[in-house]
């Protein structure tokens, strides 16, 4: 039986701002040219939890809040960042930007299925050991649950 590689045609790169996004950026943007595809950036506001402030569990009192503030926040630095890198990576087909809110993995996931992503590009921190129990990884959790290719681009030095 004869296989063969897929040919890109819209890679969906998922992006923050960090080093770790540069690096996948300068990845699936070769690739892109390579092959002609169409690129989409995702950023994905993961949303804070709520503050405690008033809250008092030994009398049953629950005043939880997010503050509205934050969220304005993130919000406004995540349209900066889309628009910040949609400058600078301007590719010929038009470059197209989705700005999420919830979990980064899930979000990361369902824009590649609502977009029709062949491939989902991404960086990692390298998080090992507690720190890597503590946050977790958004590549480790759309590498494991994607039904597209993903390529993990590490941000290491050997």
């Amino acid at each position: 039986m004869e296989t063969s590689a897929k040919i890109f045609g819209r890679i969906l790169i998922a992006v923050e701002d960090s080093s770790y996004s540069e690096l996948a950026l300068q990845y699936g943007f070769d690739l892109a040219s390579k092959t002609g595809a169409t690129v989409a950036l995702v950023h994905v506001i993961d949303p804070p939890s709520a503050a405690t402030y008033g809250s008092n569990p030994l009398v049953g009192q629950d005043d939880s809040i997010i503050l509205p503030e934050i969220a304005d926040i993130q919000e406004e630095n995540s349209k900066a960042l889309l628009e910040r890198l949609s400058r600078q990576w301007n590719q010929e087909g038009g470059l197209y930007t989705f700005q999420k809110i919830g979990h980064p993995s899930t979000e990361i996931l369902l824009t590649a299925e609502e977009w029709g992503a062949d491939l989902i590009v991404l960086g990692t921190h390298g998080r090992t050991g507690f720190d890597h129990f503590i946050s977790g990884s958004v590549a480790e959790g759309v590498a494991r649950r994607s039904i597209f290719p993903v390529l993990i681009v590490p941000n290491k030095t050997a």
